[in-house]
């Protein structure tokens, strides 16, 4: 992005395209979160996104000033973000892959109206399944690469992070680990480079009195690769998770902290991935993606991530633009 077209952009407005569950969720937390000064909402179904703004606008009274409001897509030229959770919802027993087509049609509604706009911010999307339409939006925009971001696996290294925290005993927020790959079924959980506070995982497991085998990393993967799928079960929609974890990308671009998050983005040929969009860990700032972060993979690891591709880049063969 140029300084040309940065003159023109807010850098405290931000845009979220569809309200339901997730997208009001995420609404709710940037509120709160004192990013942004201005949050304009957008949904096919209008009174949907006036009732949000409202409510979510009477709160403002108690956590700072912020103008909430419903609007359209002329609304958007001089965001500095735009996140998009519009789409069908994942049901029961279906996989985020399931999603794609019925998505991707959607998506080719909405990304020539954001583009039409002039907008030249950064283009977060949220959708499921997400690597697949991060990568249908890149290609609908033709925007930078940098700048059409996935959420990824951000949710889930979070629950990683969570459920090693529970094993170990230890604060979440000392564990280093990330799940990278599709944000989905095939996602990998890089043991191999895990830590805690710099002491590699199976050493710590041994400090904390455990004896952590392959069989107990393979059942927090589980665990973790499970999760929407329970809750889903048990409540019809993840929203919280992933709202915290869209705050924190936010956060991340919009105070510039070059902070290393696993980001849904275009590969170009590392580990032999190219022309997909999967997470990786990267770089982020105000700019979007801006160097990519090599981690250690085993050989399991590095072909399971092959297999991840695989499956990501025969699906968006498939696709119908």
């Amino acid at each position: 992005m140029n300084d040309q077209n940065r003159c023109n952009i807010n850098p405290r407005k931000v845009v979220v395209i569809g309200c339901g569950f997730v997208g009001s969720a995420i609404s709710f937390c940037l509120m709160q979160s004192g990013l942004f000064s201005e949050m304009v909402l957008i949904d096919a179904d209008e009174a949907k996104a006036q009732g949000e703004a409202m409510d979510i606008g009477h709160g403002v009274p108690y956590v700072g000033n912020i103008r909430i409001y419903a609007g359209d897509y002329e609304d958007v030229k001089d965001a500095a973000m735009i996140i998009v959770t519009a789409g069908v919802s994942q049901k029961v027993g279906e996989s985020r892959l399931d999603l794609v087509q019925r998505n991707v049609d959607i998506f080719q509604m909405i990304i020539p109206k954001i583009k039409a706009a002039g907008f030249e911010g950064i283009l977060l999307i949220v959708s499921n399944p997400v690597d697949i339409l991060s990568y249908t939006a890149w290609r609908i925009s033709g925007f930078p690469k940098e700048r059409v971001i996935g959420s990824g696996t951000v949710l889930d290294t979070g629950r990683l992070k969570y459920r090693l925290g529970q094993h170990l005993n230890v604060d979440s927020r000392s564990v280093h680990a990330f799940i990278i790959g599709e944000h989905g079924d095939s996602e990998i959980a890089a043991f191999s480079s895990a830590n805690v506070s710099g002491i590699a995982l199976s050493d710590f497991c041994k400090l904390r009195g455990h004896f952590c085998e392959e069989g107990t990393y393979d059942a927090i993967e589980e665990q973790v690769r499970n999760s929407a799928y329970e809750i889903i079960e048990k409540k019809h929609a993840t929203y919280y998770g992933i709202a915290m974890a869209v705050k924190r990308i936010c956060e991340a671009i919009v105070k510039d902290e070059k902070s290393i998050l696993p980001l849904s983005h275009f590969m170009e040929g590392e580990y032999g991935i190219r022309d997909i969009y999967l997470s990786m860990p990267v770089v982020v700032g105000k700019n979007g993606i801006e160097a990519r972060v090599p981690i250690t993979l085993d050989e399991e690891e590095q072909k399971a991530l092959q297999e991840s591709a695989g499956i990501l880049k025969e699906i968006s063969e498939k696709i119908k633009f």
